[in-house]
């Protein structure tokens, strides 16, 4: 309710006529899929942001950005935090539940890091693309410090909104604007509780000489890296005589852009090469990493790296024989498995049914159909370009698909069940044959 309620106001800012450049009010819908994809931190537009919006426009959009990526509860709970100095049990709860922290006594903590965390990052990242803007793009100062700020809220909160309708596709070979952007996206794609537990480990060893990460943190950094270096250069294998893509580009600029693209994909919508002009596999490829995603209580969406790190260690175990499933040295318990498998399959079956609803009011291929259902999904906003070509019905579709991407299928089931429900009984137990 809380996102829904941002994604209407904003919508409603977004529809006056002098949010545009021509004085017309954008229709409802147009307003609405912008909302949703600022707020959801997607990325997927049917108006070009740098053209179509004012100044007035563009600020409300970044703010949805930023309210959306730091959290609708988080946001409010710090507000509450900062002028009354304490918080209430329910919202320390929600808050609690949002920045998958846990316990109450780290709330206040917790709000604390991440707002620290995410200004600087973000102040970091803005000053090195203005400096750049300015001095090698001879961008006026007040526009380097617009577009870098812009653009650095819109890379740590994995939102991939930018003022240029070519995205970074200019600023391809230039290392100084696009490993930025990256890393300012995996930094935000990591995931708040991964971020915290770092710093304060890092504090901790310096006085004491000891590093303990917890198996939540291992998994996500591991996985993290995996999928990175896997999709760096696996892109650059698949595009690398691409005429379209990296084929014109020297081996080291080859190099940046395979790792540009692979970051982008866990949920930034950033590009810098063409994606329209990609090989059927790369795009498949890119469907994948953008559907698992980034790190858990983040900007990123996607069923999150935790969740295939878990099933993925499931599936060697059941094939092993093993008893129970283990990685890096801790047992996992059934319902961790339970939740990772309804995770997954509730992601599997919306991107299904959303495809198949799309391939049906929409004259589109198959493929761009396939990923921009995907990129919606994961809240990515990676496109081959077919967005604002689509029907009314279908980008009420795709609005659907970013809003239950960026909550999360298990909120969205949790919250139509109403209640929880409990058995005081244990039916008996038979084996049926699977596979």
């Amino acid at each position: 309710m809380a996102f829904g309620g941002v994604i209407l106001f904003g919508a409603v800012l977004l529809a006056l006529p002098f949010a545009t450049v021509d004085g017309a009010a954008t229709s409802l819908v147009d307003a609405l899929f912008t909302a949703t994809s600022a707020v959801c931190v997607t990325g997927l537009v049917v108006v070009d942001t740098g053209t179509h919006w004012t100044g007035f426009g563009q600020g409300v959009i970044l703010g949805l950005i930023q309210v959306g990526g730091f959290g609708i509860m988080t946001m409010a709970s710090l507000l509450a935090l900062l002028i009354s100095g304490r918080l209430r049990l329910r919202m320390q709860l929600t808050a609690q539940a949002e920045t998958k922290s846990f316990g109450i006594g780290d709330v206040r903590k917790v709000l604390l890091g991440v707002a620290g965390t995410t200004l600087a990052v973000e102040l970091t990242t803005a000053a090195i693309l203005s400096l750049r803007l300015r001095f090698a793009y001879d961008y006026a100062i007040p526009d380097a410090v617009y577009h870098g700020v812009f653009h650095a809220i819109s890379a740590f909160n994995n939102a991939g909104f930018g003022l240029h309708g070519d995205s970074l596709t200019q600023f391809a070979t230039d290392p100084w604007i696009t490993l930025p952007v990256a890393i300012a996206v995996i930094l935000g794609g990591i995931g708040f509780p991964v971020l915290l537990e770092l710093l304060r480990h890092r504090n901790r060893r310096r006085r004491t000489g000891h590093r303990t990460w917890s198996l939540h943190v291992k998994l996500t950094v591991v996985t993290t890296v995996a999928l990175l270096l896997t999709g760096t250069v696996l892109t650059m294998a698949l595009e690398w005589n691409n005429p379209g893509t990296l084929g014109p580009l020297h081996w080291a600029e080859k190099l940046l852009n395979g790792f540009f693209h692979s970051a982008m994909s866990r949920t930034a919508g950033f590009n810098a090469i063409d994606i329209g002009a990609m090989e059927a596999s790369t795009l498949l490829l890119t469907c994948a990493l953008m559907f698992i995603g980034g790190g858990s209580a983040g900007t990123a969406g996607g069923i999150k790296v935790t969740t295939f790190a878990v099933l993925a260690v499931a599936i060697v175990a059941e094939t092993r024989g093993e008893p129970t499933t283990a990685i890096l040295g801790r047992k996992l318990g059934p319902h961790v498995l339970r939740q990772a498998l309804t995770v997954a399959l509730l992601g599997v079956g919306l991107v299904i049914s959303a495809t198949m609803a799309l391939l049906t009011v929409a004259d589109e291929p198959f493929e761009g159909v396939l990923f921009e259902v995907i990129s919606a999904f994961g809240t990515v906003g990676l496109s081959t370009g077919i967005t604002a070509d689509l029907p009314t019905i279908g980008h009420l579709i795709v609005i659907g698909l970013m809003f239950v991407g960026r909550i999360g299928p298990i909120t969205l089931v949790s919250a139509l069940a109403l209640r929880e429900r409990t058995r005081r009984y244990e039916l008996p137990e038979e084996r049926p044959v699977i596979g």
